[in-house]
């Protein structure tokens, strides 16, 4: 049998396979309250052995795009637990994805009497989708000394939720441009304070979120995603050899804390320098994410650094995405239209093998 659809047991992470579905924005979430829709959605994919939830907002001023849920309410703890239900039915673990897009926002995306943040007061390239068309990123306030603790509690008192609403675990979203990432960058992170300058006082925001987060829930329960030399979301470049220090620094850190995984954004950008040094770090489960094929994830198994294989696109249009894989059937194409839009369409009515 192929080691991807072998069980996998490490820690906490008591899989059926070695197959993840990646965390993906899909928008369907009214009011940005978790529904039944989405449990539908979750519960026909649950061929994973996990499930990464998308990016879900632990506080107001996170929900940068239209439509994305929270989890900061006692509503939206309820709605969550629909889905954690759905899938723990279909014998699936899953992790919530804890996102706070920081500068990566425009302010008509987030509730009225909230401002769009940032590590500091730079504006991202680019623009966003809102309800009335694209537009720039809003420029962001930078966070002052409460600010950041605010986030660091947002963070916390999420988590916390995140178990009340049934989930195996949180994935603090530290790549892709989002504020635990936008921290990191030299570029977009301009402070003078604890938490800028050097690579540790960059890494600081994230690992003492990580920290705080499994004292609260249990290290056990608490992950990571990271994108080293990725520049998504107006990210810019920064010096090689910092970029693999301070990923480096970050697996040593965490490994430290005995966190459950590193789920990390593949791209040929990442040196195999920092593969290995990534790999050699950090010794709980790392999944890698990011254009593979069932082949090309087999092979990442067997002679890679990863533990577990993450698929994203796959899932979206294939909710029977392990048993096509299994059968060796021919997949779905997405439809990219409507990817972003409400309702079932694009969503939970793809077609499954008889």
């Amino acid at each position: 049998m192929k080691k991807l659809f072998q069980p996998y047991n490490k820690g906490t992470l008591q899989l059926k396979n070695h197959v993840v579905m990646a965390p993906m924005t899909r928008s369907r979430a009214i009011n940005n309250i978790p529904n039944p829709l989405m449990a539908t959605y979750y519960k026909q994919r649950s061929g994973a052995g996990l499930i990464v939830t998308e990016g879900t907002s632990p506080s107001p001023e996170g929900l940068g795009y239209p439509r994305i849920p929270g989890i900061f309410t006692d509503a939206q703890i309820e709605g969550w637990k629909l889905v954690t239900n759905a899938v723990h039915e279909g014998g699936s673990k899953i992790f919530v994805q804890l996102m706070h897009t920081g500068r990566v926002a425009h302010s008509s995306n987030l509730p009225e009497g909230y401002e769009v943040v940032g590590m500091s007061d730079i504006q991202g390239a680019g623009e966003i989708y809102t309800e009335t068309g694209m537009f720039e990123y809003s420029a962001p306030t930078a966070l002052d000394a409460n600010g950041i603790q605010r986030i660091i509690d947002d963070h916390v008192r999420a988590a916390e939720n995140a178990i009340a609403a049934g989930f195996d675990g949180v994935e603090l979203h530290g790549a892709h441009g989002y504020l635990l990432e936008q921290s990191l960058n030299p570029h977009v992170n301009n402070r003078t304070d604890n938490y800028g300058g050097s690579i540790e006082n960059r890494s600081r925001l994230m690992l003492e979120i990580a920290q705080k987060t499994s004292q609260m829930i249990g290290a056990d329960k608490v992950a990571i995603r990271l994108s080293p030399y990725l520049t998504t979301n107006g990210m810019l470049a920064y010096e090689e050899n910092e970029v693999h220090d301070t990923y480096v620094y970050l697996a040593q850190e965490l490994n430290r804390l005995g966190i459950a995984y590193l789920h990390i954004s593949n791209n040929p950008g990442i040196p195999q320098k920092t593969h290995h040094a990534i790999r050699e770090a950090f010794t709980n489960t790392i999944i890698y994410c990011n254009g593979f094929t069932a082949e090309t994830a087999e092979a990442m198994l067997h002679d890679g650094p990863a533990d577990l294989v993450a698929f994203g696109r796959s899932f979206l249009s294939n909710p029977d995405f392990m048993r096509r894989i299994e059968k060796n059937e021919p997949l779905n194409d997405p439809d990219y239209n409507t990817l972003y839009t409400p309702g079932e369409q694009g969503y939970t009515d793809y077609p499954e093998l008889n």
